[in-house]
């Protein structure tokens, strides 16, 4: 059985994905806690349920998914996965941290890169790397087929879509990568989103002020 677990963290209440399967295999993506309590309560979860971390993954490298990294890499000695075209972005992190109220980020370096079609492989059950640009230039989704379960990050939200006012966003790019790759995916397919609660395909098609298909 395939679990995802979620925690809120941060200043921007993003969400932090824990997944697993029975053979306590774990991968954690996108990391954004930022305090030793918010590290602990991790930490805690991942002890309690006896998880084995495997690897980290950032859907991609807005600060918020990114500001637990260095905890997450130096604790469990994994190795982190992105898009090769975030690496400026996780890069820059550094510089205005402390612009954002974070002057203690320490900084962690990507060990590998993911692109489209790659597998994730969480225990019994593979991820596929959906290329899903627009919100960042590099920006990633994984797909579940099985479980019918996609982890979105910042694309797709409930009834909203990503901001597109950041570098590197770009709106046009981002409507085409919610059509084309998430909008392809059958209705039924749980979205587990980067803030906020989940939502589903079919209910974003239908119902989504900046995305929905027109029937």
């Amino acid at each position: 059985m395939l679990h995802i677990q979620s925690f809120t963290f941060n200043p921007f209440a993003e969400n932090t994905y824990v997944v697993y399967d029975d053979t306590k295999e774990t991968i954690i993506i996108d990391p954004g806690c930022c305090s030793r309590e918010e590290e602990n309560y991790l930490a805690d979860y991942i002890s309690r349920n006896h998880l084995i971390v495997k690897e980290l993954i950032n859907t991609h490298c807005h600060i918020d998914h990114v500001l637990g990294n260095y905890f997450v890499k130096s604790k469990y000695q994994v190795p982190l996965f992105i898009h090769h075209l975030e690496e400026p972005l996780l890069k820059a992190v550094k510089t205005y941290a402390p612009n954002y109220g974070f002057p203690f980020y320490y900084e962690a370096q990507p060990d590998g890169f993911l692109s489209e079609n790659d597998v994730v492989v969480a225990g019994n059950y593979q991820f596929y790397v959906l290329f899903v640009p627009g919100h960042s230039p590099g920006h990633i989704a994984l797909y579940n087929q099985e479980n019918n379960i996609l982890i979105s990050g910042d694309v797709l939200f409930e009834n909203s879509i990503g901001r597109t006012d950041l570098p590197g966003g770009n709106y046009d790019t981002l409507i085409e990568s919610i059509h084309t790759k998430l909008f392809s995916l059958p209705d039924e397919v749980t979205v587990y989103c980067g803030h906020g609660p989940t939502t589903t395909i079919g209910y974003e098609k239908r119902t989504n002020p900046f995305c929905a298909l027109v029937r």
